[in-house]
């Protein structure tokens, strides 16, 4: 185990998949954890009705910020309909450690981002 959130959140934290932005993404938003301030910004490019690349950047804890390289890599291929669909334990079970409840909003913010810019898509 590798710190206090075990091997699969240090490495993504340290080493996170797509970080970064789209000079022009097809659709984006940034969210806010009020309690802890965690900030992270979801960007994506479509094709075809699907997910053809995730991105995100922000100041987060180390958790959001696994979640979110974590939630980037899930996303691939999908269409919105089952982005918006994934299901919080799909995110949670893929960061392989348990997680304090109080934790479980950083773990899931990314997600929350990504529903609410699908919502407010026109």
């Amino acid at each position: 185990m590798s710190g206090p959130y075990g091997e699969v959140v240090a490495e993504h934290h340290r080493r996170p998949h797509n970080r970064g932005a789209f000079d022009a993404p097809d659709l984006a938003r940034e969210g806010l954890n009020p309690l802890c301030g965690d900030r992270v910004r979801i960007e994506l490019k479509l094709e075809g009705g699907h997910i053809a690349a995730a991105r995100f950047d922000g100041e987060a804890c180390m958790v959001a910020l696994a979640a979110a390289s974590l939630l980037t890599d899930l996303l691939q291929g999908l269409t919105l309909e089952e982005a918006a669909a994934l299901p919080d334990q799909k995110l949670l079970d893929a960061l392989q450690t348990p997680l304090r409840p109080s934790r479980i909003g950083c773990a899931t913010l990314p997600l929350q981002v990504l529903r609410e810019a699908i919502a407010d898509r026109p």
